[in-house]
């Protein structure tokens, strides 16, 4: 009796652009717990606080314009983006309904996966640590469950995501609009880390808080990128666009 063959072992792997995504996102990974493990937050905090506090801590721009005005501009272009899904403008045009779909899903849930991890940490804002004049004594993020004396809930960044939350625009854009792809990466990168910066200044956030919010939202949108491409695979089989994969 002849045994049933295997399939090829290229079926198993990732293809060349998602093993080159995969390498990127480790080696960020590594560099952001290097950067934990050198302990550079305090470090970086201490440009802009002391024992006395955060001098930008209420100051107007930061405040009103870096703060408030920020999160309403992410949210009103979550909600374009929404829209878009159906009335597409722009360079949503030139993408197919399912890839303006994944755009705003994976902002969406880049937003719910920091805002549930930052509501179920017990780190708290460097305001909040003695060392700045608050009362909590600093804690890794790391001691996961170990009470700081603070309020918590302050890892990773909320705010810096606003800007993060866009980066899955690459990963929507890049097949039919790759110059477009790379300028709203580029843009997505650049808006966290200015929010993640203003917080910093203020000091709500330590530098860490962003950068793993960065990364995050990074992870989150290439799992729904992942999770589009397969899904985009099998009603192209149903519909027998593609011939399925042997078993």
């Amino acid at each position: 009796m002849r045994l049933p063959s295997s399939p090829p072992a290229s079926h198993h792997r990732l293809p060349p652009e998602q093993r080159r995504i995969a390498a990127w996102t480790l080696a960020a990974l590594a560099l952001l717990v290097l950067w934990d493990f050198l302990g550079q937050d305090r470090l970086l905090a201490r440009a802009f606080g002391s024992a006395s506090g955060f001098p930008l801590r209420d100051q107007w721009f930061f405040v009103h314009v870096a703060h408030e005005g920020a999160r309403r501009a992410g949210w009103l272009l979550v909600l374009l983006l929404a829209l878009g899904v159906w009335w597409p403008m722009g360079p949503l045009r030139r993408l197919d309904t399912g890839e303006r779909l994944q755009w705003v899903v994976s902002a969406l849930l880049s937003l719910a996966v920091v805002g549930i991890a930052k509501n179920l940490s017990s780190t708290s804002c460097p305001w909040d640590m003695a060392e700045f004049g608050g009362v909590a004594r600093y804690a890794s993020h790391w001691a996961w469950g170990l009470a700081d004396g603070g309020s918590g809930r302050c890892f990773p960044a909320g705010h810096a995501s606003a800007g993060f939350a866009f980066i899955g625009g690459w990963f929507a854009l890049r097949r039919a609009q790759p110059r477009a792809a790379r300028l709203c990466l580029a843009a997505s990168l650049l808006a966290g880390l200015l929010l993640g910066l203003a917080q910093q200044a203020r000091g709500a956030h330590f530098m860490s808080h962003t950068l793993w919010s960065g990364w995050l939202c990074w992870t989150t949108a290439w799992a729904c990128d992942l999770a589009a491409r397969l899904l985009r695979r099998r009603m192209a089989v149903r519909t027998g666009a593609v011939a399925p994969v042997a078993p």
